[in-house]
């Protein structure tokens, strides 16, 4: 069993970087069993568990997701996204570790928008702008400072106050001057690239206020409303993790299309096209591009193998008999 501290002590922000790349790779390779999610409803509390499942083509591993999602719990209660991965071992299905996932969750969402901004921001970009004043907010400032250096990080959140607490305490945790920002569009006034992780009902990544040659990742999920516009998404270069998972459950992707931008152009590849050099990813500098990430099991099974796999190296979590 592993805790979430157990979890943060064995997983290197770095090593997962490359795991995910090469678990993008695969999945876009058909080199994965990833079923589509599926989700129980809690309607009266406006909340969702979501079942989720993958193992990845010649990795030891096996690995299974239950995650809860309940918007409204109130600030300093229980996490909006809470977790539990398990883990089985893909030569015998004996399970092998029963581990938090909230915190592999916070780790490899992150991780992901690091790796997408490497493959899909332009070279010179300095100016960060996140929005959202939660665990992904503060995840995102640390794996992108850890991909570059960035001039300017400016923070931007629906309470001012909370914005600027988040500006404050990662003062303390990264090399950049960390501003708060008045408001969204103010924040990206000349942004080059955006981290949205918000649980917005309505957009707060608008196509009026993007500057030519901005990157935006996007990770914010809501069964309520989406994070992204359409005209965004209509003249983004968008990339997803999976084209069938973005198609079948992404509100920003699918609403986008109702909204009129065709099919077969509101995603232009998957991360893992790009990751392997199959489809390009950006092509000119004023280029908008656009990760819409929703997470996918195959990120969790990257993740938890190597969290499992360092436990078992340096000895770190708990045994139990099941």
């Amino acid at each position: 069993m592993l805790t979430a501290a157990d979890v943060e002590g064995a997983l290197d922000a770095d090593e997962l970087v490359e795991s995910l790349a090469g678990a993008f790779a695969q999945l876009s390779a058909g080199q994965a069993s990833m079923p589509q999610r599926i989700a129980v409803e809690v309607p009266e509390r406006r909340g969702s568990v979501l079942l989720m499942g993958a193992h990845l083509e010649g990795r030891s591993s096996l690995t299974t997701k239950l995650v809860s999602l309940f918007p409204d719990n109130p600030r300093g209660g229980p996490p909006t996204h809470q977790a539990a991965i398990l883990v089985f071992d893909a030569a015998t299905g004996t399970p092998t570790a029963l581990m938090d996932g909230t915190s592999v969750t916070e780790l490899r969402t992150a991780a992901g928008s690091r790796l997408a901004t490497r493959l899909l921001a332009r070279p010179n970009a300095s100016v960060l702008a996140i929005f959202g004043t939660g665990v992904q907010a503060r995840a995102h400032a640390r794996a992108l400072a850890r991909e570059r250096s960035w001039r300017e990080v400016r923070i931007a959140g629906r309470d001012s106050d909370a914005a600027e607490r988040v500006a404050a305490a990662l003062r303390d945790e990264i090399a950049a001057p960390v501003t708060a920002a008045g408001s969204f569009p103010a924040a990206l006034d000349g942004a080059d690239v955006v981290c949205a992780a918000t649980a917005a009902t309505e957009p707060v990544v608008r196509r009026e206020w993007l500057s030519p040659g901005v990157h935006v990742n996007s990770v914010g999920y809501t069964t309520a409303g989406r994070e992204v516009d359409a005209d965004t998404v209509r003249d983004a270069v968008v990339v997803v993790e999976s084209r069938a998972a973005a198609l079948a459950e992404s509100n920003d992707i699918r609403w986008a299309i109702r909204d009129g931008v065709p099919e077969q152009e509101a995603v232009h590849a998957e991360l893992g096209e790009v990751v392997a050099g199959t489809r390009p990813g950006r092509t000119t500098a004023d280029q908008i591009t656009l990760y819409k990430s929703l997470g996918v099991a195959a990120e969790d099974d990257a993740a938890a193998g190597l969290v499992l796999a360092a436990a078992e190296r340096e000895g770190i979590g708990t045994m139990v008999d099941l």
